[in-house]
């Protein structure tokens, strides 16, 4: 039995490397805008942790990572979306 590896992505916040379940996926879709934890495209990810999706410059590493502009509107989004997220200690 072939036994996989898990697949490793980076906090762009952190800068940490861990499990790709793990961590909160924003993905940027040309055809549906952005999108959390699914979709095809360029994708930045963040960990679970308080510390890192309540950092003060979490919007411009997002713009950053995903070439885009993003709208007031997101940021409501995001902050609603990490809301039902726990505090996981990394």
């Amino acid at each position: 039995m072939i036994q996989q590896t898990p697949v490793m992505r980076k906090c762009i916040s952190c800068g940490k490397t861990y499990d790709r379940r793990h961590l909160l996926k924003i993905t940027k879709d040309h055809k549906q805008g952005i999108l959390f934890q699914k979709g095809m495209g360029r994708s930045a990810y963040i960990c679970k942790s308080k510390l890192c999706y309540s950092d003060s410059k979490i919007k411009k590493k997002l713009q950053k990572a995903l070439k885009t502009f993003l709208e007031p509107e997101f940021i409501d989004i995001f902050e609603k979306e990490i809301a039902s997220y726990d505090d996981y200690s990394n």
